[in-house]
């Protein structure tokens, strides 16, 4: 039965089955060494001409062959150990051997970081660009990140819930992504650029404590530390202060890094909370790098940002205001009075330099909420499109509040990345392109004509 790499540290002696990835083939004389590649690590194995009929088929194999290995455990001669690796002290004396799928020469090498090579070319070939260790420590962290905020939070009697993906376009941001609906010609689903109504839906519903870890669609311009697709951990609770969702974060965040990374230090504990206005006027952004020495990959500047303004400083052109955070924030005085001054129950999570986690206290009465939307110039058709929540908001609605972290932004700072791309198994190219599966695509004239849609060229 096949063991993993990583295990042949307990077998010596014993003769073991590996199967895997050919890394790299040597000759020194007539020896013949192989480096395989699992999923748990590498090992070396020896073939030497005692056995004829194996030591022939060794010679054929290259690199990303994908074979299967008998053999028999034993410590590597004195002074030929390899510390850089867990398996370093030991290698494999090769009894059978069998080769399950050969493979082309690949279009870079793999035995390295990458960053060297193109991107177009790494993402056009990404499943291959995977198999890279620094790659699969990527995916293994962002494993081990998401497992750890689930099982903090499943003990806190939180409920993981899942949201639609299909829902409908609202006017509260970004541009959306939209979706044609056969069953209902020249109607549209929109892909949701977060969970928010629907997780304030679910505090409306008597949930109380929910998560969940979403896609989030934004058909907006990408960059380094952002992309069109990305995962945002979502959390909302009933009956809550600003200050318990801050606690509830910071708890969480501090000890994901101490079991997670140890080998990493947060400057300052507990986190500064700092005031958005003294912010601003000492370090001219909302999201200053608080580290002592920015030189440090293993430094993390945790902070929150507090006491927002609802509305951005200047009115829209049209003499109406503009929210700050989102149109569901809930402004902490009367509004009426001043709205330019009015602040608001906004808080941000920054991290070196980076916004991490966002959110608020949320509005959660229909008067108030009418209210934001007269000051931001909302029509009675664009109050339309919210009618659903404003009507829940009439059935005894709980305080509420929450925030929304970006998983891959976290993860390429922990990581040490300077892209989000190097955390995600498949991300988009800056201008949003799917090099791998060549998508966005054009589709079948028959879909388009099913779908009531005609194609305009320019």
């Amino acid at each position: 039965m096949r063991i993993l790499i990583k295990e042949i540290i307990n077998k010596e002696g014993e003769s073991v089955e590996l199967a895997g990835w050919v890394d790299v083939r040597r000759v020194h004389g007539k020896i013949i060494f192989i480096d395989l590649r699992d999923r748990s690590g590498k090992a070396q194995i020896v073939f030497t001409p005692t056995n004829k009929e194996v030591y022939e088929l060794v010679q054929k194999l290259r690199p990303e062959w994908v074979i299967k290995i008998i053999g028999k455990v034993s410590r590597r001669p004195k002074g030929m150990e390899n510390p850089e690796i867990e398996t370093g002290e030991f290698e494999i004396q090769a009894e059978n051997l069998e080769i399950l799928n050969e493979s082309q020469t690949p279009p870079f090498s793999l035995d390295n970081d990458g960053y060297e090579i193109g991107e177009e070319i790494r993402l056009k070939y990404r499943y291959l660009d995977l198999r890279r260790q620094r790659l699969q420590k990527n995916l293994k962290a962002r494993h081990q990140v998401i497992k750890f905020i689930r099982d903090y939070l499943s003990e806190k009697d939180f409920i993981e819930i899942e949201t639609p993906i299909l829902t409908k376009s609202t006017p509260e941001g970004a541009r959306d992504f939209i979706v044609p609906s056969r069953l209902h010609p020249g109607k549209f689903y929109a892909l949701p650029q977060s969970p928010q109504q629907y997780k304030q839906l679910l505090m409306v519903a008597g949930v109380e404590r929910y998560f969940q870890f979403a896609k989030c669609l934004r058909d907006e311009d990408t960059r380094g530390d952002r992309q069109a697709e990305f995962t945002q951990f979502d959390l909302e609770m009933s009956f809550v202060k600003q200050n318990d969702i801050l606690d509830l974060m910071e708890d969480l965040y501090t000890k994901l890094v101490e079991n997670l990374y140890p080998d990493k230090k947060i400057t300052q504990k507990p986190w500064p909370r700092l005031d958005y206005d003294e912010v601003m006027k000492n370090y001219g952004t909302d999201r200053p790098d608080l580290r002592k020495d920015k030189n440090d990959p293993n430094e993390l500047a945790f902070a929150w940002i507090i006491n927002f303004p609802l509305f951005e400083e200047k009115k829209k052109d049209n003499g109406y205001f503009a929210p700050s955070h989102h149109m569901f924030t809930s402004p902490k005085s009367i509004i009426e009075l001043e709205p330019q001054l009015t602040k608001s129950y906004q808080h941000d999570m920054i991290l070196n330099g980076y916004e991490i986690a966002g959110g608020s206290i949320r509005i959660h009465t229909p008067q108030i909420q009418e209210k934001i939307f007269e000051l931001i110039g909302f029509s009675e058709e664009e109050k339309a499109y919210f009618k659903h929540i404003l009507e829940a908001f009439t059935y005894g609605v709980p305080p509420h509040g929450g925030i929304a972290s970006g998983i891959d932004r976290f993860l390429m700072i922990l990581q040490n990345e300077q892209s989000i791309r190097e955390v995600i198994a498949f991300p988009k190219t800056g201008d949003g392109r799917d090099l791998m599966m060549d998508a966005p695509a054009e589709v079948d004239k028959k879909q388009l004509e099913e779908l009531h849609i005609k194609i305009i060229k320019e």
